[in-house]
Order: C-alpha cells, then structure tokens, then sequence
C-alpha cells in the first residue's frame, strides 16, 4: 500500500521516517526511530535517535543526537546491555522445549507466574520460591489466559479481544474466504483460528502472530510465531523470520491472504502505517505484480479519533462502525453507551458493504451509504452520510454546514460548534490563535501555551452575584521537575 507523507504544523517531536539503505542504531527493541524537535515557530530543531516501542525513558534509555560520535567502548557495552535483555531461549529452543513439556505426565506440566515461562520438572529448584501453576491442555491452546498481560501504557500495554470481538473477526474473515490471516500483535485471534481448525467442520484457516510479546514462542512453533516489533519493521530472529513470513504471504488455489493488526493505542501511526505497507509489499512480491496499485487486504485496529492521521497515511483505508472491546481494558468493553462506548474501530481496504455487523448488536445496513453502521448513526440528507464517529447519534449544524456531536453547541462568536464552555474569544476561535486572541499564529505556536486560556465563560461565584476572580494569563504552579529531567532539559536546551 501507498505510504503518504505525514505533515503536522503543529510543534513538538516529529519522527523521521528511515529511507532506504540508512542504518539506526539498535536498542534492546531493535532499530530505533529518527526523531526531530520542532519549534513553536517552526524551526528545526537537533535531531536524536531513541526507542521505536517505548515512549518512557524509565522502559527504554535509550538516546542518542543523530550526529553523535559513539566511541567503541560505548557500541560494545550498548551491545552487550541489548544481548543481556533478548529471550533467555531462541525460537528453536522454545519449540524442542514445548515437544519435551507436552509429553510430561500432567502433575509436572507447571507454569512460573513470577517468571512467566513453562519450566522442566529439572528446574523446579530454580523456581522453588516462585508461584506456579499447574498447566492443563486448555492454557496451552489459550495462552493469553495464562500469560499476564503487559500493561505498561507508554510503552507496550496489551490490551487483549474479548472472545465476541475476536469471534466477530473470525467469522468475518470465513465468511470473506479468507484463508490465511497475519496476526500483528492479536494473539486471541491467533488462538481461536487454531481452536476452529481442531473442530474440523470448516474449512482450515492458517495464521501466523507477529508480536512484540516473547513469551508466545513458548506456545507456537516457528512457523505459527515470530517476534517481531511493528513500529520499525524488525524481526528479532532475522532472515529465519522473514523467510516463514514470506512463504506465509505466498497465495495458491484459495488461500487468500489477509492481515490484522492491533496496535498500542498510544502508537505512532506513521511508523505503524510503514510497517504495515512494507509487508504490503513484500506481499505484493510473493504474488510476482508489479502493480503498485494492488493492496494487501488488511484490518488495521485503532481508535476513531486517530481517523485523519491514519487516512493521511493511508488514504484507501476506510472506517467501519464495528466496536472492539477488550477483556482487561477498564473502559473498552461491550455495552456501555453514551461517551463510554469503546473508541476502537475497524479501519480497512475491504469494500464496507461486504464487512457484515451484527443486527443482533443493534448494527444495521445503510442503503444510501452502502455500508454497515450503529444504531444512533443516523443517515443525514443534508450531508448525505452517516456521519457519527463516537457511536451516538449526531445532529447538523445548519451555520457549519456539517453534522457535530449532540454535546456541541454552534457558537456565533467563534462561528463554529464546540462545547458550552469552551475558550471563546469575539470570533478569534477558527481564526488565529485563543491564547492570546492573535490572528498571526494558531494555539499551537503561541508562546504564551503555559499560560491559562483566555475564557469567556465564567463560574459563578458563590455568595450572591459577586464576581469570581478571573486571571487570564496568570501561570498555573508549575510541577516541580526532578533532577533527571530537569538535567536532561538543560542539556537539550544547550543544542537547540
């Protein structure tokens, strides 16, 4: 699929996308990414490499400028800490492992909950003082259930389906004719095709995970599992890897290829959308075209409101109304209405119309539209789509000329819909900046961000009709910074 180039006014940190034939130096998650500072008037800052697939400096420490002369000293011992934190078994261990565990009588089959691994009844005194459990056929079918899930939110947090989603994505793909689903970084998918197949009623489906998560290898053979990091394209095994992902791709007779991916929600959509074009392309290649414009069919899983960024990247993706939910997410989960509806939504290049929703989840086929939609998405005459995003029904402002959330209300100063107390400024709203009430930026590049935003609305006060004091550009306390970050500020600001 097509990569479009990702532009932002906006300042801050941007990521540099790697062109072909360049080299980045490796962390512990493989290459890392290219970042630049941007300004807030939008000069370039220095530009640094730091971890694909962590945002916390506490789960990655890596950092490097990108100009940065790195003495030998250095790369060794980097090298060394990145050897130190790879799997304490290759894949090919992991597999002779597995064949030794299942043949063991079932009061040994023990599981390590502080370590996290299937341990030999040998290395029982390793992990003597360690909680175990007793492992049966089903955890080794259903290992998400017994692995504890990642849930670092900055980093790697693994959010798992809930079996209806999974199930709906299972039958969804079946009934497409889709015989070969790629799994990036969805291991309850991955689980319930190999479950479908030992109930030999439907035709066999083969799926191969991609994830992050090393702890799978311990569960799947070589060629149903790869480790392998989506936000830079790096398989930890190399070309063992990338040989079993190719010979995946390859299509005969009627196995029909597909790929879903489930992101971190706090990912970075452009280097995810590179990622998942180059698989694209080695796709593309297994099936000997030349043709640019053929796409590999995928479901790319995500919030909503990450909808333009992902379009910006990859324009024949298109949003369906189907909402994920998750077994382990406080918030993500089926039945909730209103504002507390799941924000996950299916982004794909299959046709809309032939991605059937339940009717018995309250999903119902727009005629006008062509495509599957929620209940509350009402199909609007004047703009003539269903234009809900978040689930609930919408309504059209005739002054914008578009439909907007029911909690929106049009605002004449501002000559657009925003919430009741949202910062208002004569009219400056659309145009300019509300910070400072300035036609000759927008909010983002106004220096004066750290300061309260100008409001119109005003609290009442309590005790009568007095007045409540209003500061406009008074500074909020700032957070003390701890000396880590506050040396890191200093060091950065002597570059820029």
């Amino acid at each position: 699929m097509e990569l479009m180039e990702d532009r932002t006014d906006s300042f801050g940190i941007e990521v540099i996308l790697p062109e072909d034939g360049g080299e980045a130096p490796c962390c512990p998650h493989g290459p890392t990414l290219l970042f630049e500072k941007v300004g807030k008037g939008g000069e370039r800052g220095r530009r640094f490499y730091a971890c694909s697939a962590c945002r916390d400096r506490k789960d990655c420490k890596f950092f490097q400028w990108e100009d940065e002369k790195v003495s030998e000293a250095r790369l060794l011992a980097r090298e060394a800490d990145n050897q130190s934190k790879r799997p304490p078994f290759t894949q090919q261990e992991y597999c002779q492992r597995f064949q030794q565990f299942v043949s063991l009588p079932l009061h040994e089959k023990k599981f390590c909950e502080d370590c996290q691994i299937l341990f030999m009844p040998v290395e029982r005194g390793a992990h003597c003082t360690h909680r175990s459990t007793a492992i049966t056929a089903t955890h080794l079918r259903r290992p998400s259930m017994l692995l504890r899930p990642l849930d670092n939110k900055k980093s790697n947090a693994q959010y798992l389906f809930t079996d209806r989603s999974a199930q709906f994505l299972l039958d969804t793909l079946a009934r497409l004719g889709y015989r070969k689903v790629l799994c990036i970084g969805t291991p309850r998918l991955h689980e319930l095709i190999k479950l479908r197949n030992l109930e030999e009623k439907h035709k066999p489906m083969k799926s191969l995970l991609l994830d992050i998560d090393f702890r799978y290898a311990q569960f799947f053979s070589q060629d149903e599992f790869c480790h392998y990091n989506m936000f830079n394209h790096h398989f930890f095994d190399g070309e063992a890897s990338v040989a079993v992902l190719n010979s995946f791709l390859s299509e005969s007779g009627e196995e029909k290829v597909l790929m879903v991916a489930d992101p971190p929600f706090g990912g970075l959509v452009k280097p995810l959308a590179r990622s998942f074009s180059l698989i694209s392309q080695m796709w593309r290649k297994m099936q000997g075209s030349d043709n640019i414009n053929l796409e590999m069919p995928m479901m790319w899983i995500f919030p909503y409101f990450f909808e333009p960024r992902i379009l910006e990247c990859l324009p024949l993706l298109s949003m369906l109304d189907y909402q994920v939910d998750y077994d382990n997410h406080p918030l993500y989960k089926h039945g909730k209405t209103g504002r507390k509806q799941s924000p996950v939504r299916l982004f794909t290049n299959i046709p809309p119309k032939d991605v059937v929703l339940p009717k018995e989840e309250g999903y119902r086929f727009c005629p006008t539209c062509g495509r599957y939609v929620s209940a509350l998405n009402k199909h609007c005459a004047k703009c003539n789509r269903c234009p809900s995003k978040d689930g609930r029904e919408w309504k059209h402002c005739s002054a914008c000329e578009k439909c907007v959330k029911p909690s929106w209300k049009h605002c004449q100063s501002c000559a657009r819909c925003a919430l009741p107390d949202h910062p208002c400024v004569n009219g400056r709203g659309t145009e300019g900046c509300f910070h400072c009430g300035s036609l000759k930026h927008k909010h983002k590049a106004c220096s004066l961000k750290g300061a309260r935003k100008i409001n119109t609305y005003r609290p009442k006060a309590k005790g009568g009709d007095r007045k409540a004091p209003h500061h406009p550009l008074s500074k909020p306390k700032a957070k003390k910074k701890s000396g880590a970050a506050h040396r890191a500020k200093k060091s950065a600001a002597q570059f820029m």
